[in-house]
């Protein structure tokens, strides 16, 4: 495991760690985390694939974990230099150092989003998303859609204002989001065009240019996700990969417990043979 900073484009550094096999399959998978999830959460995940032959790229977003400035007020980090910036980063150092490597991506929830914004994800053989979608409230159920309007309407840019950042954690949301990060969030839930407002925002959109076979799981327990929401992302922004869809029933996870992180938790191992087994 090694691990180190990459300069990005957006003069910050990124942290990133490499995972590499004993027993070289020249295949590689860049993982690109859900919303304020840090690297270290993929990290059993990454060693199981590392276990059968594949070389894993794990990474922190600029604003998170180990890519976290010392005042968080002070980062200029958004979902769309996510993608434009550190993702193009990731994508151009593997293409450097892994010339030769079938290279494949793993896109968690916004990690799915952002492949749009980067020329580079055109270098990758085949996509995974999991637990992704347009997140318009609209397409949510009635519970978890009132909490999306009111919670990122009203309170979030509120407490943002107030903080200079979102202090996320308080709420249980994962890592504190850097307020460029929190903003982008709220305009996926509430604007309908969600995925596609972003887009529009930044200067190139590739996400029509992506073919890739790609596989789409969600779990049966993930309250966030709906099927009308991932019908809209992979119709409206991403209407040219080839599609396969699976859901995780809650009887497959040893402690019948998926939601929208915990895939990637080590009592989970039982079901990361559905990736390996389409990679």
């Amino acid at each position: 495991m090694k691990e180190f900073f990459l300069e990005t484009d957006g003069y910050s550094q990124i942290a990133v760690t490499v995972f590499e096999p004993s027993s070289p399959r020249n295949k590689l998978l860049v993982i690109n985390s859900a919303t304020g999830v840090k690297q270290q959460v993929y990290y059993s995940f990454a060693k199981y694939f590392a276990e059968y032959g594949f070389t894993v790229v794990t990474y922190d977003y600029s604003g998170i974990g180990q890519s976290k400035p010392k005042n968080l007020a002070s980062s200029k980090a958004t979902m769309r230099t996510w993608g434009t910036v550190d993702f193009k980063t990731i994508t151009d150092y593997v293409q450097q150092h892994y010339s030769e490597h079938t290279k494949y991506c793993l896109g968690h929830s916004v990690g799915a989003l952002i492949l749009g914004m980067n020329e580079g994800s055109q270098i990758f053989e085949k996509f995974v998303f999991v637990a992704t979608q347009d997140a318009y409230y609209g397409h949510l159920n009635l519970k978890i859609a009132a909490l999306g309007f009111f919670g990122f309407g009203i309170a979030v840019p509120i407490i943002t204002r107030f903080f200079g950042y979102f202090p996320a954690d308080r709420f249980g949301l994962g890592e504190s989001l850097p307020s460029g990060v929190a903003l982008d969030w709220r305009t996926l839930i509430l604007h309908r065009k969600s995925t596609s407002r972003l887009l529009e925002k930044i200067s190139n959109d590739f996400s029509k240019h992506l073919t890739q076979i790609t596989l789409i799981i969600h779990a049966e327990d993930d309250s966030w996700v709906t099927l009308k929401g991932m019908e809209s992302l992979m119709n409206t922004v991403y209407p040219h990969l080839e599609k396969k869809y699976y859901e995780i029933k809650i009887s497959e996870s040893p402690k019948k417990e998926i939601g929208h992180v915990n895939f990637f938790r080590s009592y989970n191992r039982v079901l990361w043979r559905i990736v390996l087994d389409e990679l």
